[in-house]
C-alpha cells in the first residue's frame, strides 16, 4: 500500500463506507463487503449487525450460492426512516426528505427572504421538513409515516461546524453569531447538523458523480461565490470550518469595487451574480436580479456577455492558485452561473493558461450535473454519516 493510498484505505474500515457500498449497489452481501474493504469476515459481520440493529441496513433474502451456503442479501431500508435536508439560499430554499441511501423521497422549493432573520426563516423551514417526514408515504400499497433520523442544514455563509454557529456572514443581517444548532435543538428532537451550503453541494456532488475520486474542488457560483473541498475522499473543513472560502480572495488592485466584507477587490465583489447585477446597472442596463443577467447572456447581450467573461477569468485566476496548490482530480462548477457558457469557457481557459501542465494533465473541469437537489443530497449524507458514526 502506498502512502497516497493509506488515507483512502483507512476510510474503508468504517461502517459509513460499508453502508455506502450497499447503498450504491457495489455490495449485496457480507462477502462482498469483506472483499471490497479488506476486512475479515468476522469484523464485517460485527459491523453489519450493528448497522442492522440501528435500522440502517436490512436483510432481504438469500442471494446466489457460490458453492456453499446461500448468502443473506443486504439492502438499505427504503421505507420507514428518512433524514431531513434544507439547502438555504438568499431568496429560495430547497428542502426535502431522503432515505438512508441518499435517494430523494420528497422535495420542494419555497421562497424565503434571508433578511427576515434566522428565527423566522429557520423556524418555518424546520416545521415544513418535520411535516414532510410525518406525512404518510405510500409504500407497496400501504401508507405509513416515516421516522425522522436527523436534519442537515446548509447556510449561505461561514459556519463554525463544530458549534453550528454562523460567523460574520455577508448579506445576512441579523445572522452573525446565531447558534443554529441550539435554536434547532429546542424545536426538533433529532440531531441537526449545520454546514456551509458550498460544502454540502461539494459533498452531494462528490457522492453522486465522483465517489471514486479522492481530491476535488466544487465551486458554487450564484448570488455569491463559495467552494467546497474534498480531500482523501472526505469533506475538508480546515481548523474552524472555513476551508474553501474563496469569496474574499483579492483579485483586483485599487481602485476596486467594495466588498460586503469591508475590503475591496474580492472575488465576490467582481465575479458573483450580485456583482454582475451591480455592474450592469452601473452601465445603464436595466436588470433586477441574477435571472435577468442570465437571460441577457443567453440573448447575446454584449455588455452582459463581456462581464460574464471577465467574471470567469477572475474565478479562474483564484482557482489556478487552488489547483496548483492542491492538485485536485476534478474542478466542478455549480450554482446558477454554471449554466453561463461564456463564464465557464473563461474559467477553463484561465486554468489551462495559469496552471502547471502536471496539475492540469488529467484534470476534469466540468459543471456540477446533479441538479437542483445536490445541496439537500449533501445535507442528507452529512446526517447519514453522523447517524452511522454515532450508532
Amino acid at each position: 500500500m502506498t502512502i497516497d493510498d493509506a488515507p483512502r484505505d483507512a476510510l474503508r474500515s468504517g461502517p459509513r463506507e460499508l453502508l455506502r457500498w450497499v447503498a450504491s449497489g457495489a455490495a449485496v452481501s457480507r462477502a462482498d463487503l469483506a472483499r471490497l474493504s479488506g476486512l475479515s469476515p468476522s469484523t464485517v459481520s460485527q459491523r453489519v449487525e450493528a448497522l442492522i440493529n440501528q435500522g440502517l441496513l436490512e436483510e432481504t433474502g438469500a442471494g446466489r450460492s457460490r458453492g456453499g451456503r446461500r448468502p443473506r442479501q443486504l439492502a438499505v431500508p427504503t421505507g420507514g426512516a428518512v433524514v431531513g435536508a434544507i439547502d438555504l439560499g438568499a431568496h429560495h430554499a430547497r428542502l426535502g426528505t431522503l432515505d438512508l441511501s441518499g435517494r430523494v423521497v420528497q422535495a420542494r422549493t419555497r421562497s424565503v427572504s434571508i433578511e427576515d432573520g434566522p428565527e423566522a426563516v429557520l423556524g418555518g423551514l424546520l416545521a415544513e421538513v418535520s411535516a414532510l417526514a410525518a406525512a404518510p408515504e405510500k409504500t407497496g400499497g400501504a401508507s405509513a409515516a416515516s421516522v425522522l433520523r436527523g436534519i442537515g442544514i446548509g447556510i449561505p455563509g461561514p459556519v463554525q461546524h463544530a458549534t453550528g454557529r454562523i460567523v460574520s456572514p455577508s448579506r445576512m443581517p441579523g445572522w452573525n453569531g446565531f447558534d443554529v444548532a441550539a435554536f434547532c435543538a429546542d424545536r426538533v428532537e433529532v440531531p441537526v447538523i449545520v454546514d456551509n451550503d458550498a460544502n454540502l453541494m461539494a459533498l452531494g456532488a462528490h457522492r453522486t458523480a465522483h465517489p471514486e475520486l479522492d481530491h476535488a474542488v466544487y465551486i458554487k457560483a450564484g448570488t455569491g461565490i463559495g467552494s467546497g473541498v474534498i480531500s482523501s475522499g472526505r469533506l475538508h473543513r480546515g481548523a474552524q470550518g472555513s476551508a474553501g472560502d474563496i469569496s474574499h480572495c483579492r483579485v483586483v488592485a485599487d481602485p476596486a469595487p467594495p466588498c460586503t466584507c469591508g475590503n475591496a477587490g474580492c472575488l465576490e465583489a467582481v465575479a458573483s451574480g450580485a456583482a454582475l447585477v451591480t455592474a450592469l446597472r452601473d452601465q445603464g442596463v436595466p436588470v433586477s436580479d441574477l435571472t435577468g443577467v442570465i437571460r441577457l447572456i443567453d440573448d447575446g447581450d454584449r455588455h452582459a456577455t463581456a462581464l460574464a467573461r471577465q467574471a470567469g477569468r477572475a474565478i479562474g485566476e483564484i482557482l489556478a492558485v487552488v489547483v496548483n496548490f492542491f492538485n485536485p482530480q476534478v474542478v466542478a462548477i455549480g450554482g446558477r452561473l454554471a449554466d453561463c457558457e461564456p463564464l465557464l469557457a473563461s474559467v477553463r481557459a484561465t486554468l489551462y493558461e495559469r496552471c502547471l501542465p502536471l496539475a492540469t494533465q488529467t484534470l476534469l473541469i466540468e459543471r456540477v450535473t446533479t441538479g437542483q437537489d445536490v445541496g439537500i443530497t449533501g445535507a442528507a449524507h452529512l446526517v447519514i454519516d453522523h447517524v452511522v458514526a454515532t450508532s
